[in-house]
């Protein structure tokens, strides 16, 4: 064979690198350093929000029936239609408008594959040359890389841990100009733990119709409350401003790996289809891949008859591990959480520097934590917020204990006190 230059006309996406900050790929570092520590202790993750981790959180009946049924039918192993079946579609609009003062139709329901694919489109059809997009810090980075590889310039406005997370509503005009065209909440918080109040969303939206922008709701964790605020949605508010609802059975119904998500547009007012953004979202789903025909076929029948006492057990059950992990939390000075967590699974704490030694960073902190304790901890920076970290607490409130009482060992290990 004749030699040649080795010389190639690809080469590494450098936006895909840049944008590629997960929860995913930190637990999996994380991981790493577990496996390759030599700890006999058991592993306990407080890092990524997923519930099923612990058998304490299991799914209603009533939903593992439902998908066992609509698989058991055979009339679900086809290709769904590009929107959704319309059946699922009709039984999410219900669903949301029980909580809102108008009612959708199911033509405003759009079926993803959980929220991350619903992120996918509405930032991508958003996107166009010279756009930006107003995103919350801390937020859910996964909003941080969509935007890169979309070319979407990110600008971000601050949450205020001193006034229980809430938006810092008076520099949130000054990021925005004519190429903003969306602004992003998430309620319940991921990853704060927070719960915004109606008159504080009221604000909110009319600061985006004065700006003339929309506004992207994500309310994965809707309902998922248990503190002083109840939840209350975004959509309350498109008589003033359009909203773009993203939602999932995956927090609330404790099905994570189902992946069963939907964009919902709030938008009495037509904007949506006036601005072709509707067309938009359509014409994407036409050429990406659809959620499983029969998870659809399911959902009418998850959201229709799951049971109060499901959700009001897991609420009771998130509500006392967040009141220990509060408690524990003050026992640890280089520790410090603002607010006691109000809703959602996770909730952000200060590491104090000042009272530690030979740590330099958050990432330094859960790194050290892993190999030393095989507690597993999302540094804060992964969420924007550089020297605080995620607490997920999703789980038994036994695994709780023992983890915090491995970390305030670490924490002591460390600690600049003699």
């Amino acid at each position: 064979m004749e030699n040649r230059s080795e010389k190639w006309n690809f080469e590494e996406n450098k936006k895909v690198n840049a944008s590629s900050v997960s929860v995913r790929g930190v637990y999996n570092r994380l991981m790493e350093r577990v496996k390759n520590n030599g700890d006999k202790k058991p592993l306990i993750s407080l890092c990524r929000v997923d519930p099923t981790d612990h058998p304490l959180f299991r799914t209603s009946l009533e939903a593992s029936d439902a998908v066992a049924t609509a698989v058991h039918s055979y009339n679900f192993n086809c290709y769904p239609p590009t929107v959704g079946l319309p059946q699922a579609k009709r039984a999410i609009a219900n669903h949301l408008s029980a909580d809102l003062p108008y009612q959708l139709s199911p033509e405003n329901v759009f079926l993803t594959i959980g929220g991350t694919q619903a992120i996918n489109i509405i930032l991508t059809v958003l996107a166009r040359p010279g756009a930006n997009i107003l995103l919350p810090r801390p937020g859910y980075p996964h909003y941080e890389s969509r935007a890169s590889c979309c070319h979407l310039e990110v600008r971000h406005f601050d949450l205020l841990p001193e006034r229980g997370w809430e938006v810092d509503l008076d520099s949130l005009e000054a990021l925005a100009d004519d190429n903003t065209v969306a602004m992003v909440l998430i309620n319940p918080s991921n990853p704060c733990g927070n719960v915004f109040t109606y008159q504080h969303l009221k604000r909110f939206a009319e600061i985006a119709r004065k700006l003339g922008i929309a506004v992207i709701s994500d309310e994965v964790y809707a309902h998922v409350t248990y503190g002083s605020n109840p939840f209350v949605p975004m959509g309350v508010f498109s008589p003033i401003v359009p909203v773009i609802t993203i939602g999932s059975l995956s927090k609330r119904w404790l099905v994570p790996g189902w992946r069963t998500g939907w964009i919902a547009t709030c938008d009495p007012h037509g904007i949506f289809h006036k601005t072709g953004l509707v067309k938009n979202i359509i014409n994407y789903l036409e050429i990406t891949t659809d959620l499983p025909t029969f998870l659809q076929a399911a959902i009418p029948e998850i959201i229709g008859k799951t049971k109060d006492d499901f959700f009001l057990k897991n609420l009771n059950i998130l509500r006392e591990t967040a009141n220990i992990f509060y408690d524990l939390c003050k026992e640890i000075p280089c520790l410090t959480c603002p607010n006691k967590p109000e809703g959602a699974m996770s909730v952000l704490v200060k590491i104090n520097f000042s009272e530690i030694k030979d740590i330099v960073d958050d990432i330094d902190f859960c790194v050290k934590l892993a190999e030393e304790e095989s507690v597993l901890l999302l540094p804060g920076v992964t969420v924007g917020l550089k020297n605080w970290v995620r607490i997920s607490f999703a789980v038994d409130s036994s695994d709780f204990v023992e983890s915090f009482s491995r970390i305030k060992a670490f924490c002591l290990r460390y600690s600049k006190m003699p």
